[in-house]
């Protein structure tokens, strides 16, 4: 018998993570707006479902690996 909140090995522990508040260490998150054309807005989405991931999820990675120069200090 297992006591209750106790992990066993191969189990699944994404439901006892507080995902809603996680953060990554070090890293200071600003909200910005950026006007996209329409037909750009369109191309996201399409690219998004057909990855599965939010159309915010596509940008941000992409935007990652462009600036994605090894050096990820605050300025």
């Amino acid at each position: 018998m297992v006591a209750r909140g106790t992990l066993v090995a191969g189990e699944d522990m994404a439901a006892a993570l507080d995902t809603a508040r996680a953060r990554r260490a070090g890293e200071e998150h600003r909200r910005v707006n950026v006007d996209f054309p329409a037909w750009m807005v369109a191309e996201l989405d399409r690219e998004a479902i057909r990855l599965g991931v939010t159309r915010q999820s596509l940008i941000k990675v992409w935007i990652a690996e462009k600036l994605d120069h090894g050096d990820h200090t605050a300025a």
